[in-house]
């Protein structure tokens, strides 16, 4: 028993490693060769040669953990990935190149999984959560400073603040021309920016590889009281990353880079002031709608990881109140995207997608306020899950009973230029996509337009017709059929009635 639990210990230590510096200073060095066998070449054995480099710099690091009769099954379950690569790489052979990759490291350096279920879930965390890890542990090699925990502290806040400048750079023509001032094409003379995310690309994946660690179970001794105690393991994020200092850091930034842009927004989308030079209100409108929601769906992530249940944020009488208010200025945000899609329709008609924007927004602004909601009652994670399924749920049950079909081309025809005075032409080739739910408003559209009703038009009308009258037959037919054909009826009716005795 004792020399049972003695294993059972053994296995459940950190694996012991080289010096986080160390291992940074191989990864650049795997990193630098991908850069040499992959960057601006087309790959073949390269690929392989780099696995082997990477399986090489792992044992070197992890072989304090490895069992000869593991490594060795590991070993031989490497060389077989390895042999469809360099027969030929293609698609099947490089994923079975990574999976034997992944499999060896599993055998090699994680005893303690042995079913099926197991190795499965801990290969899934692996690979979701492995990639991002690299710029998690890396400031830890250099937290012996208090500048540098200072640098951990910021580094998120930074980070995510330079995505959602872009993304609103992306949106806002203004906040583009604000940043253009910084004139970054000084910069980017000297740094090839494809080439700095490819290295940053190949440390994220071979740093898990690098810096090997699993997932463990708890295990629970009764009658090891003479053995070790194990000492607990490292968290798989730094303290520094999610404390509360960091998330207050974020949340203070978030918020006023989110008020310039409400700012902004309420200046030029909702307040109708003059535009600057060579900018107009569609163009404003259509690039904004898009990347706000991103944004948005950023927020929403941010927000969950922060005031996760029982988190260090979670209780904080200074975050709560910032989080509120970030979240109510995303909810601000969305409907400013919801205002841009709007007016971008006004001018450009309604299609398919834009509906589905529409939709897809709204169930974001629900989300968002749902998120408050969990903060405020202390609900769990599984609850906000829950009535966010409700919620999608019932709106999928709604859509199924809208005639988005006959909708859209209504929309259409009452606000084209031929009817409403403002606005594109009727597109009739987009109409007559629509099926036979189109049917009344084509027959507008032609009647609006002098001349439209040429022999080709006609024919692909009548096709339209047909293929309503094949709807009515028994087994295709459908009460959304059946009603457009008794208004098409209606609509023959009337227009026979009208025509003089002759």
């Amino acid at each position: 028993m004792t020399s049972l639990a003695s294993t059972i210990a053994a296995d459940l230590q950190p694996l012991r490693h080289s010096s986080i510096p160390a291992k940074l200073g191989l990864a650049l060095v795997l990193a630098a060769l991908a850069d040499w066998l992959f960057y601006g070449h087309r790959i073949g054995v390269s690929l392989a040669l780099f696995a082997v480099a990477t399986a090489c710099v792992s044992v070197l690091f992890n072989h304090a953990a490895l069992n000869l009769r593991r490594a060795l099954i590991a070993t031989a379950i490497l060389i077989a990935g390895l042999a469809p690569a360099v027969e030929e790489l293609n698609a099947i052979s490089l994923l079975i190149l990574g999976a034997a990759l992944l499999i060896a490291l599993l055998l090699a350096t994680n005893p303690e999984t042995t079913g099926l279920a197991d190795r499965i879930r801990a290969l899934r965390n692996f690979v979701l959560l492995g990639p991002f890890r690299f710029f998690l542990d890396a400031p830890q090699g250099f937290n012996a400073s208090a500048l540098t925990r200072g640098i951990a502290r910021w580094l998120p806040p930074a980070a995510l603040s330079t995505v959602f400048v872009a993304l609103f750079a992306a949106a806002n023509p203004v906040i583009e021309q604000w940043v253009s001032l910084l004139n970054p094409k000084l910069i980017l003379q000297y740094i090839s920016i494809p080439r700095v995310l490819f290295w940053a690309l190949m440390l994220a994946l071979v740093w898990p590889f690098i810096h090997v660690r699993w997932r463990r179970k708890a295990i629970v001794a009764t009658a090891v009281a003479d053995g070790p105690v194990p000492p607990p393991l490292p968290p798989l994020v730094s303290a520094e990353f999610l404390g509360p200092s960091t998330i207050l850091r974020s949340l203070i930034l978030f918020n006023l880079l989110f008020a310039a842009q409400s700012t902004l927004d309420g200046i030029y989308l909702w307040g109708h002031m003059a535009l600057p030079d060579n900018l107009t209100y569609a163009g404003y409108a259509h690039r904004g709608a898009y990347p706000l929601i991103v944004t948005a769906l950023l927020a929403a992530a941010f927000v969950l990881v922060a005031m996760r249940p029982g988190g260090p944020a979670e209780k904080s009488p200074v975050i709560r109140p910032l989080v509120y208010l970030w979240v109510g200025q995303n909810v601000l945000l969305v409907a400013s995207s919801i205002l841009r899609l709007n007016l971008y329709v006004d001018i450009y008609m309604l299609t398919y997608w834009r509906i589905a924007a529409f939709i897809w927004m709204g169930l974001v602004a629900l989300g968002l306020v749902l998120i408050v909601t969990r903060i405020a009652l202390n609900r769990s994670n599984q609850w906000l899950v829950g009535v966010n399924l409700i919620a999608l749920a019932i709106v999928l049950y709604g859509c199924s009973l809208v005639n988005f079909n006959a909708f859209i081309a209504d929309y259409n025809v009452s606000h084209s230029r031929e009817a409403s005075g403002n606005g594109v032409q009727i597109d009739i080739d987009y109409l007559l996509t629509l099926g036979p739910q189109a049917l009344p408003a084509i027959d507008r559209a032609i009647a609006l337009r002098p001349g439209a009703s040429e022999s080709c038009l006609v024919s692909r009308r009548d096709r339209l017709v047909e293929q309503q009258r094949r709807d009515l037959a028994w087994r295709s037919w459908g009460f959304r059929s059946w009603r457009l054909q008794r208004r098409l009826d209606a609509q023959v009716k009337d227009q026979t009635g009208s025509r003089p005795a002759g």
